[in-house]
């Protein structure tokens, strides 16, 4: 995997494409201090690369942290799948380091072999296993990918792969069935999103984890934390912390952002079903 890493670097290459537009200004829809995604799983046919790069054209930022899971390592080795657009996702970030945005890679579990270039940078890209961010009004937010607080892909990888698995059949068929929905002129649904949902089992898995994650954060000394891992947006107080988890871009399309004020939002893209020029927001609770 150091090779696919080394060939993510060497994409900085001065070619066009999608991702390299001059004229991204004309999609700015509104800037951001901060930008925290994750779980883009760029290598794998669920990535919504080209809402993700649209996403990123309408909204430039002074710092841009991708909290793990960006490419999905799990799933290159056992077939390989890079298509244009995820090119061009990464030619966009390169990019968007080159004109002065600070970006922070924090890897994760599927794209743990990253961890190798703690401490590096790749295109202007700064590598770390965490990060902490400042806001405008002077909070500070412990940036991890999770992986660390999963019990079962700390004590067993081989069940977290097998999941996994399962996961992408599931994205498969949410694909089919939301093709079909499309023809019947119904708008985008998760059906995995749908099964966590009823399943008690994952949405206790879930709600340890968001305690977890909070806990350690507190005692840290932070005020606040920012993670992915589990795919579900979600931002609120936890005992005295700020938990914020900035969801994916396989199935929510969700972005957590700071504006200038230092307030932080939720954000969904969902182009299309948005009016004219405005990119809508779901979940957009201030904190």
């Amino acid at each position: 995997m150091r090779t696919l890493f080394d060939k993510l670097g060497a994409m900085d290459n001065g070619y066009p494409s999608q991702g390299d537009d001059d004229h991204d200004d004309a999609d700015v829809r509104k800037r951001y201090r901060s930008i925290f995604i994750s779980d883009l799983h760029l290598g794998t046919p669920g990535c919504q690369a080209g809402e993700l790069l649209d996403f990123l054209k309408a909204h430039p930022s002074e710092h841009l942290y991708l909290v793990g899971d960006i490419v999905d390592g799990w799933q290159l080795r056992r077939k390989w799948f890079w298509p244009q657009s995820h090119n061009d996702v990464v030619q966009k970030l390169l990019r968007r380091a080159r004109k002065g945005c600070r970006i922070i890679y924090v890897p994760g579990n599927h794209d743990e072999f990253a961890r190798e270039f703690i401490g590096h940078q790749f295109g202007g890209i700064e590598v770390m296993e965490e990060a902490v961010h400042t806001t405008a009004d002077g909070r500070n937010l412990w940036i991890i990918h999770g992986d660390y607080f999963d019990a079962v892909v700390q004590c067993a990888k081989w069940l977290a792969i097998v999941g996994d698995n399962l996961y992408e059949f599931t994205l498969k068929l949410n694909r089919y069935l939301n093709g079909l929905r499309a023809r019947m002129g119904l708008p985008y649904w998760s059906l995995s999103a749908y099964l966590k949902q009823k399943v008690k089992t994952a949405l206790n898995y879930v709600t340890d984890f968001e305690v977890a994650v909070a806990n350690e954060a507190r005692r840290r000394g932070h005020q606040g934390v920012v993670c992915g891992h589990i795919h579900r947006a979600e931002m609120r107080d936890i005992n005295g912390t700020l938990y914020c988890n900035d969801g994916d871009w396989v199935e929510s399309r969700t972005a957590l952002v700071e504006n200038f004020d230092g307030t932080l939002e939720l954000l969904h893209w969902a182009p299309d079903v948005a009016p004219v020029g405005r990119a809508p927001t779901v979940s957009a609770v201030n904190a």
